[in-house]
């Protein structure tokens, strides 16, 4: 009788431990204080069920610089995202380890936990998947996680993160994964001058109001938003990748009315992610301009915005230099900052 009492008695410690640990990790390793702004659209189902904590964000960060996650530990996440160009790397398409060149212009990394598809095909549908692309990618890290983790699971400052962020010191490829996109999902850029002007506390030029007027007569349907994307998948008519590799989001889906459709991007920060296109067409905002003027390329599944419009999108030369105007009020100068 003794000797079930004391088991039951060791049971109830041990419980009441593991409740207390639990409040200890949860007062130890607060959650961060996202600081959307009203107008923002909801955040994806996906960050309810992984919040981004103190730790867990320094942890993330940490991790997306790490270079060991590459096969020849030369190439991290922010080689290729870099903070000062909106993480984005400046090159037409990016660049990995022994100089291999990607199939596709590196993304911006802005405000994504409000969207519902990553990579420019939307290859995935949850940031907590989607690391794994670049790590086993030939052309990027060409890497595996457990390779990565064998790299990392001595270096006492990973154990002590981990064991901060989620209570012991155990490395795992779904707890690196939850980091990064922890880290990802803190990136929220929403103090450009154009959101300034929302807030009444300063005024567009006149070049960028009338930027901002014919934004929203021409633009605002695909560029929609406070996010300036409707996270659609569109064929707009850009000079082809001749790679074979690509076919856009029908990639993905495998339906042949997503050949060369991709993922509208976001317009905020557009000032520091040239050049443009998904495998970098275009090297200024006024060739993207002139090009939409001169008439882009035919095709079946060709947007109907510019179907309707004998495949252009007439536009004077007042009017592009107004409208790169208003464009750059969406750079937010303290986002890229180190």
């Amino acid at each position: 009788m003794k000797k079930i009492l004391g088991f039951v008695i060791a049971i109830l410690f041990l419980t009441s431990c593991n409740n207390e640990d639990s409040e200890m990790l949860a007062i130890d390793n607060p959650e961060i204080d996202l600081k959307i702004p009203a107008d923002f659209p909801e955040l994806n189902a996906f960050v309810s069920q992984n919040k981004p904590t103190q730790y867990g964000v320094e942890l993330g960060e940490k991790l997306f610089s790490d270079k060991r996650f590459s096969a020849d530990n030369t190439i991290s996440c922010s080689s290729c995202h870099i903070q000062e160009n909106a993480f984005t790397d400046q090159k037409t398409q990016a660049v990995g380890i022994e100089g291999r060149i990607g199939l596709r212009n590196t993304p911006s990394i802005q405000n994504l936990a409000f969207m519902k598809f990553y990579n420019w095909d939307g290859s995935k549908l949850q940031l907590e998947t989607q690391p794994l692309v670049p790590i086993i990618t030939h052309e990027e890290m060409d890497s595996s996680i457990l390779e990565v983790i064998g790299k990392i699971k001595d270096d006492a400052s990973y154990k002590d993160l981990f064991r901060k962020t989620f209570g012991d010191e155990n490395i795992t490829p779904d707890r690196i994964y939850k980091s990064i996109a922890q880290f990802e999902y803190t990136l929220i850029s929403a103090n450009s001058k154009y959101d300034k002007v929302k807030r009444k506390e300063t005024s567009f030029s006149e070049s960028e109001l009338k930027g901002y007027q014919i934004f929203q007569q021409k633009c605002a349907s695909c560029h929609a938003g406070e996010l300036f994307t409707d996270k659609s998948f569109r064929n707009i008519g850009f000079p082809l990748n001749t790679d074979t590799n690509e076919a856009g989001r029908a990639r993905v889906t495998g339906v042949s009315s997503d050949f060369m459709s991709f993922r509208v991007p976001t317009l905020r920060n557009i000032e520091y992610t040239a050049p443009y296109g998904s495998f970098g067409q275009f090297s200024t905002l006024k060739s993207v301009l002139d090009y939409f003027d001169d008439g882009v390329l035919d095709a079946d599944n060709l947007d109907p915005i510019f179907k309707e419009n004998g495949k252009k999108m007439p536009l004077t030369e007042e009017e592009k230099i107004n409208l790169i105007a208003f464009m750059k009020t969406l750079s937010d100068t303290e986002f890229v900052k180190k």
